[in-house]
């Protein structure tokens, strides 16, 4: 089975399409709860928290405990953390690291960002890459919370600069429609967005008066895996 980042090809702020908006005030520290379901069936539970790291910068992790299915049995474990910038409404990035532990598979990742040099550099533990930086580049730990910030401000087409492995992508997100919601967290007349660039079966559900992050996610590449909100508490 392959293991994923479970909010990941949600991807970085730059290009917003839609009719203009006064920007509201950047979310301040908060802790999110998810529960995890893959193929129908319950695997984990992830937590999600914003934190202040003093000089203007600001940390966005995200840890994956498994409880089910075989992700549970190999003691499988995800961990990604985002160091980041607001420029504007956008969480203009820093560094990024990722690891997944299993009992059969480690892999880790490390992204950072030289704004002087304007440039990127990733190290997958086999010797470093790096390409142009973006400015307004989000990467894929932080791009829920793009997304959510973006359509709180009305945006109904949002075009994101994404540093992805060998580049920053440009992907393409379009709000489709409401819906209603039942998760843990409540009932919601939700708006539902999906990548419209790729055949990547990414949707999810915002109520973007109320939180920044999905209340739900659907994401087919990886695995059918759903994400629920269970809490959100601001700190």
């Amino acid at each position: 089975m392959t293991i994923r980042p479970l909010l990941a090809p949600l991807l970085g702020l730059g290009l917003l399409l839609g009719t203009p908006a006064v920007l509201a005030a950047t979310p301040g520290a908060f802790t999110a709860t998810y529960n995890v379901s893959q193929g129908g069936e319950p695997t984990g539970v992830a937590t999600v928290t914003l934190r202040a790291a003093g000089n203007g910068e600001w940390v966005y992790s995200k840890s994956v405990k498994s409880t089910g299915g075989l992700a549970a049995m190999l003691g499988a474990s995800l961990a990604e953390s985002s160091r980041f910038r607001w420029k504007g409404n956008v969480p203009e990035a820093v560094s990024y690291d990722y690891q997944l532990q299993s009992g059969i598979k480690n892999k880790q990742r490390r992204m950072t960002v030289d704004w002087a040099s304007k440039q990127v550099t990733v190290d997958e533990g086999k010797g470093p890459q790096t390409y142009p930086a973006s400015p307004g580049m989000v990467e894929r730990n932080t791009t829920s919370l793009a997304l959510g910030l973006a359509l709180r401000d009305g945006k109904q087409q949002i075009e994101l600069p994404v540093a992805v492995r060998q580049q920053v992508q440009t992907q393409s997100f379009k709000v489709t429609g409401k819906e209603a919601v039942k998760v843990p967290a409540g009932s919601f007349n939700a708006e539902r967005i999906d990548r419209t660039d790729a055949e990547r079966g990414f949707s999810a559900w915002y109520a973007p008066g109320r939180y920044p992050l999905p209340v739900k996610l659907s994401q087919h590449d990886g695995g059918d895996i759903v994400m629920e909100l269970v809490s959100y508490r601001p700190q």
